[in-house]
């Protein structure tokens, strides 16, 4: 593969590359400079004499890049020395205090996602005891509500992050999780479990991913998809352990023990992330509401805009197998220690696929990565996961490809958002990115429910709503993929 040589805004924090033409290099910098895109890369050695864009002309290069510059803006004039710091800064890429904030950011990720990817044991749960006369779509509206507050009000929690820092969000989203985990137990009725579970467990998740996500993208800049990816496994880890734990200890202890038992592993993970999770780049003062709220003009940008729709059309994807899978193989003979194990053979799938996915993401391009996964995701689900049927051996099969290959639906995409914009900003991109993205995850599982209800509890329209919300992903990625750098497969990007 060969790198994109366009040289752009946020790309001045890598090395500076020198060529005898120094005139031509000028040129073209010039002509990009108020870019405000990120993520393509520029050749290591440039040739003497030989050409940086790997068009032909520097105008069938600007025209390949129209979807990524459409959004060319003036800096504002409190974000002047933002712009020229960005220039002479050097992304640490590692060292004690990088390595520190993704460790504090693994153990963040893993008291929100552990409990993400547990969601098929509680609604298996839910479903044969305290919520028994509810729908399968009724239940899937709290666990989808959740998700929804997790992800939506990053709108304004990620202008604050960059305005004050990680730790103040850290420590308040801890307080929600915590009190969520230990008064789940407590619940009888419908409406205690959206208070408890949807609200609490939502909105502490927000203020807890977030921070945790973005400060990543302080410390590093070429390797922040790997280091982003070991920090999200730790969802992956936490839906191994967790369903394997509440497995043992239910008819042990009891629902309630066993969800306050959860709680205080929270509250030791959760302790780490806090002193840990720190950022490093200048902070940018709010200095109205405006600044806090979704910033909608970054949607004009082409690109941008077909990944937040990509993203958004995953999310309705990836988690129906993820909630869904353990009723799935009840609802097909196999006993329900069997679906507590296939959730967790799924999630070790997912650990090793975000893992790897990150250090190939470094190598071959995030977004190229992305594409990858997104369609091994269609072949599984519908080539895999529909007819398996009773069959134990295909739905092993299914659920760890299915695991490996979607661990970086989740790790990736915040990646991915990074390269539309400047580091300093990332912030209110992923807030708006992901305000928009939230409706995915509010929807997706209720449409899914809804879906297996109106079968009559046959899964396979369930299991074709999958395949088909990932096939949609598919093709908004590849468009966004068009629209940056153009049809050339072997752009890095």
């Amino acid at each position: 593969m060969q790198r994109v040589g366009i040289y752009l805004a946020e790309d001045s924090c890598f090395k500076k590359h020198q060529s005898q033409n120094v005139g031509d290099v000028a040129r073209i910098e010039s002509q990009t400079r108020d870019v405000e895109k990120g993520g393509v890369k520029l050749p290591e050695n440039p040739v003497a004499g030989g050409p940086i864009i790997e068009t032909q002309n520097l105008s069938a290069s600007t025209e390949n890049e129209k979807g990524l510059s459409n959004l060319t803006r003036q800096p504002d004039s409190d974000e002047s020395s933002i712009i020229e710091q960005d220039d002479k800064d050097d992304f640490p890429e590692g060292g004690l205090q990088g390595w520190s904030v993704v460790v504090g950011s693994f153990c963040g990720s893993f008291s929100v996602f552990g409990i993400i990817n547990s969601t098929a044991i509680l609604l298996e749960y839910f479903q044969e005891n305290q919520l028994k006369d509810y729908s399968p779509s009724q239940i899937g509206w709290i666990f989808g509500l959740s998700l929804f507050l997790t992800f939506f009000c990053g709108a304004p929690i990620g202008p604050i992050f960059d305005a004050y820092g990680p730790r103040a969000l850290i420590a308040a989203g801890s307080v929600l999780l915590i009190t969520s985990m230990f008064l789940l137990g407590l619940c009888t009725q419908y409406w205690h479990f959206f208070i408890v579970y949807s609200v609490l467990n939502g909105i502490g998740g927000c203020l807890i991913n977030t921070p945790c996500i973005a400060s990543i993208g302080h410390f590093f800049l070429r390797k922040r998809g790997n280091a982003t990816g070991i920090a999200m496994t730790s969802g992956s880890i936490g839906g191994i352990i967790f369903p394997l734990m509440l497995q043992k200890l239910f008819p042990v202890v009891g629902f309630a023990w066993a969800t306050r038992i959860l709680g205080f592993i929270l509250v030791f993970l959760l302790a780490i992330a806090n002193l840990l999770v720190k950022s490093r780049l200048p902070r940018k003062k709010i200095v109205s509401l405006k600044k806090v709220s979704p910033d909608l003009t970054v949607f004009k940008d082409l690109p941008f805009l077909f990944v937040t729709l990509g993203i958004f059309l995953m999310e309705w994807g990836i988690f129906v197998p993820l909630t869904y899978i353990t009723s799935y193989v009840v609802a097909h003979g196999h006993s329900s220690a069997f679906g507590f194990q296939i959730l967790a053979f799924l999630n070790a799938g997912s650990f090793f696929g975000r893992f790897f996915a990150g250090l190939v993401a470094d190598m071959i391009g995030r977004m190229n990565t992305l594409i990858l996964s997104i369609a091994m995701c269609v072949v599984a689900s519908l080539a895999l996961w529909l007819p398996a049927g009773d069959s134990t051996p295909m739905i092993v099969v299914f659920a760890v490809i299915f695991g490996f290959v979607s661990g970086s639906n989740l790790s990736l995409s915040p990646v991915c958002v990074g390269q539309m914009c400047k580091t300093e900003h990332y912030g209110r991109y992923y807030a708006s990115c992901w305000m928009f993205v939230a409706f995915g995850t509010l929807t997706g599982l209720p449409i899914a429910g809804q879906i297996l209800t109106a079968n009559g509890g046959d899964y396979t329209g369930l299991i074709i709503f999958t395949g088909l919300s990932y096939a949609a992903a598919l093709i908004c990625l590849i468009a966004a993929r068009v629209l940056a750098v153009g049809w050339k497969i072997t752009i890095i990007y």
